[in-house]
């Protein structure tokens, strides 16, 4: 896996039981960019983990209700990109847990494609996993780097699980 850099710090808040969910893709993404921090809990004290200025510096990559463009985006002072791991109802509960999210700006990434976790399933259909997420947000937020060949840990992951379960039984779970 090559390790790759981000003009922004990124740190991805994990609910405790996603973190004992052995196909997260939330690792394989914290294991990819230098400086990324996967943070477990269900309550997250901002200025520990961004620091004093957190409302300023950060962003959070959810679909909100007031979306920030990227050409906005690049006018702040934005250094910190902070990613929710778990599944929807997993990550309703850490906003709820944690208001200060709300506060946040939000940056709702423009993803082309439907997700490729083939083995797990949102209830969305625009629901991305958290690796899927991140690459697209950071794709769309570095005009000169390409952070796709990230998802091929992902994939092959993916594609070792069905593996696992055999062809007849994932076509039966997954059609």
């Amino acid at each position: 896996m090559v390790l790759r850099h981000s003009d922004y710090r990124l740190v991805i808040l994990q609910d405790p039981k996603e973190a004992k969910h052995a196909l997260s893709s939330a690792p394989l993404l914290a294991k990819s960019i230098a400086g990324a921090q996967l943070i477990v809990g269900e309550v997250f004290a901002p200025e520990q983990i961004l620091g004093e200025d957190w409302q300023s510096t950060s962003l959070l990559i959810f679909p909100g209700d007031k979306p920030v463009s990227s050409e906005l985006l690049s006018k702040n002072q934005i250094t910190t990109l902070i990613l929710l791991d778990g599944t929807w109802r997993k990550v309703a509960r850490l906003l709820h847990l944690n208001p200060w999210l709300s506060t946040l700006p939000c940056y709702a990434i423009n993803a082309d494609n439907s997700s490729q976790y083939k083995i797990r399933r949102s209830p969305r259909a625009d629901g991305l996993s958290t690796i899927e997420a991140g690459v697209c947000a950071l794709n769309e937020l570095h005009a000169q780097q390409d952070f796709s060949n990230i998802l091929l840990a992902f994939n092959k992951m993916i594609d070792l699980q069905i593996a696992a379960m055999g062809e007849a039984t994932f076509k039966k779970n997954y059609p």
